[in-house]
C-alpha cells in the first residue's frame, strides 16, 4: 500500500521517536513534490528520503484538482491540497491529522487515516517494541502542539501498558 503523508503525521512520527519504526512497515510513503520543497527541504527531509519517502510529481490534472481544493477550502495550505490531488490521481491513501482535509478527501471518496492509525499498524505487526509505542505516544501526548484525541491517546497507552506488564 502506497501512503500519501501531510507533514503533521510526519512530524508527529518525528516527535515521538517513531520514524524509523513506520518506514519499516511493508506500506510505502509518498509526498507531492510541492510539499517536499516548500516544507521538507534540508536535513530532515533528506533523512526521510533515505529512510524510503517517495517525492511524486503531481500532474496537470491533479494539480487543477490541487487548486480547486483549495478554492473549496482556503483553511487548506497549498501543499495539504497537493497531498490530497496525489492520493486522489493515483489512488492512494490520505495520511493528515487536519480535520478540514479529512473532510475534503472524505467528498473526494479518498481513504484517509492519521498518526494512531499507523501506530495500530505498528502494534498489530509486533513492531517495534511495545515500550517505544508507549513512550513515543507519550513524548507525543506531552507535546504542547498535540492535535491527537485525549480519549485516542489513553486508550492505547493503558492497552500498551497492560500488555507490557504481563510479558
Amino acid at each position: 500500500m502506497i501512503l500519501v503523508s501531510d507533514t503533521s503525521v510526519l512530524i508527529d512520527l518525528d516527535r515521538g521517536g517513531l520514524l524509523e519504526a513506520v518506514f519499516e512497515l511493508p506500506d510505502e510513503f509518498a509526498v507531492p513534490d510541492v510539499l517536499y520543497d516548500r516544507e521538507m527541504q534540508g536535513e530532515w527531509g533528506e533523512q526521510l528520503r533515505q529512510l524510503g519517502l517517495r517525492v511524486e510529481e503531481v500532474s496537470e490534472t491533479g494539480v487543477a484538482n490541487a487548486l480547486r481544493y483549495r478554492q473549496q477550502c482556503t483553511s487548506l495550505s497549498v501543499p495539504d491540497s497537493f497531498a490530497l490531488a496525489l492520493a486522489k490521481e493515483r489512488e492512494w491513501l490520505l495520511l493528515t491529522g487536519d480535520n478540514a482535509l479529512r473532510d475534503l478527501a472524505a467528498g473526494e471518496n479518498v481513504e484517509c487515516h492519521g498518526v494512531l492509525w499507523l501506530l495500530d499498524r505498528l502494534e498489530e505487526a509486533g513492531m517495534p517494541e511495545l515500550q517505544l509505542l508507549h513512550d513515543g505516544l507519550s513524548k507525543l501526548a506531552g507535546h504542547p502542539r498535540c492535535r491527537l484525541p485525549v480519549r485516542e491517546i489513553t486508550i492505547r497507552l493503558e492497552r500498551y501498558k497492560v500488555t507490557i506488564e504481563r510479558r
